[in-house]
């Protein structure tokens, strides 16, 4: 998914076509799950679409507010079938909404795609926005082997891989063939301060939910209720329990020291990269948390009114990059971090 300049003709045409649909009485999406990928989202979706309030496309990860303009009209397909290319065929996904569902869609590549948020804002600028972030050494592994799996990466060891950020991000070093250069930017993808900011800008703190991977995997049913509130639809329904994918295997102890470095600021990588995983932190110390963490609260929301039906996020939970700072990784998820407390039990 390339950046695509906001001011050019394509994009500002993309946008006004967006905009156009709002008063065409098709039924559009209300809330979107911008991400993270590796995060949960799959079971997630599983958990939202058994709710009777709740409609969700079969089709996961459309990804069609991620696409360039030149990308639109070329065909696509993923392991369900195929990515809707025309805003026609994006809307059409949509059709079975019952009246009265809270209608919405899960794609992964919304929140690191930097012109997602304004294409979701000019078709919904209502839209409730619900981000599930991951810690971000264990997003760069389990990432890093998915890539692996699909071709986009060639090189095995994940502390290499790293290495080789500054080379990649000037067009070196890539993959003969590979379709997607920008996803071997690892750090790039954990830039959660600027990402949220984008969309906190456009729809408000109090209409962007941040969500942390890790809660989810270890308490499915919580989450899934505060997702159901933030939506305001029934939270008392039976909810089939949906694993969420697990961290995967270490691959590199060479990678350790560069992860950490890039978490903590440290170092000449982190210094060509810039810091951008220092941004995420849970809303508190948690008890088997994957994370040592600064969190002050960004001031008391409770008493906003809802809008457009969809209930404020809790203070507690609004990530933003003036009010969060993330310290250091624990050793629960890096093992090779030195002085990191270890998980009890």
């Amino acid at each position: 998914m390339n950046e695509t300049d906001p001011s050019s003709g394509e994009e500002a045409a993309l946008l006004a076509e967006l905009r156009s649909v709002r008063s065409s009485g098709r039924t559009l999406p209300e809330f979107f799950v911008v991400g993270h990928a590796k995060s949960g989202t799959t079971a997630l979706h599983a958990m939202l679409a058994g709710h009777p309030q709740v409609f969700l496309p079969r089709l996961r990860e459309t990804q069609f507010l991620a696409r360039g303009p030149a990308e639109l009209g070329l065909p696509a397909a993923n392991e369900q079938g195929v990515r809707p290319r025309t805003l026609e065929a994006y809307l059409t996904l949509f059709d079975d909404a019952r009246p009265g569902q809270r209608v919405g869609e899960i794609s992964t590549a919304y929140l690191r795609t930097p012109e997602a948020a304004a294409r979701i804002s000019a078709l919904r600028p209502d839209a409730a926005i619900i981000a599930f972030l991951r810690e971000p050494a264990g997003f760069v592994r389990s990432f890093h082997l998915q890539l692996l799996q699909v071709g986009i990466e060639t090189e095995p060891d994940l502390g290499r891989a790293l290495a080789l950020e500054p080379e990649r991000a000037e067009g070196r070093q890539i993959p003969p063939g590979c379709p997607w250069p920008a996803a071997l930017l690892y750090s790039r993808h954990v830039d959660y301060s600027r990402q949220l900011r984008s969309y906190q800008q456009l729809f408000g703190p109090e209409r962007v939910l941040a969500l942390i991977y890790e809660d989810f995997r270890s308490d499915n049913d919580g989450v899934v209720r505060e997702v159901f509130r933030f939506l305001d639809v029934e939270e008392s329904v039976e909810i089939k329990r949906s694993e969420a994918n697990p961290t995967v295997r270490l691959r590199s102890r060479r990678a350790g020291a560069l992860i950490d470095a890039l978490t903590t600021g440290r170092g000449p990588l982190a210094r060509g990269v810039g810091t951008a995983v220092k941004a995420v932190t849970p809303a508190r110390l948690r008890r088997g948390s994957c994370w040592d963490a600064t969190w002050q609260r960004c001031g008391d929301t409770s008493a906003e009114p809802q809008r457009g039906g969809i209930r404020s996020a809790p203070s507690s939970r609004i990530v933003s990059p003036l009010s969060i700072r993330f310290s250091t990784i624990w050793q629960t998820s890096w093992p090779y971090s030195a002085g990191a407390p270890r998980r009890r039990g």
